[in-house]
């Protein structure tokens, strides 16, 4: 099972970031977690400083940006 965790305090960004990833990976036919991580120390324990991203079982994959549906199932594989 995959550990999909958005980072993000809330905004539309990382709302609609949060919808994309859950879309993608049961497009994908992964199990998975899907975790919305909110709290800023947390955020800043991955090392990222701008917002909306994604970790990918703790690994961060996308930071800053909405990634394209494209991009988005590369990183779930």
């Amino acid at each position: 099972m995959k550990k999909l965790q958005v980072l993000g305090t809330g905004c539309p960004k990382c709302k609609k970031l949060c919808e994309m990833v859950d879309a993608a990976a049961k497009e994908a036919g992964i199990e998975y977690e899907l975790e919305k991580v909110t709290d800023i120390s947390d955020i800043i324990e991955f090392g990222v400083m701008t917002t909306p991203a994604l970790a990918v079982n703790g690994e961060v994959k996308v930071a800053g940006k909405l990634p394209t549906a494209g991009e988005l199932q590369a990183m779930l594989k």
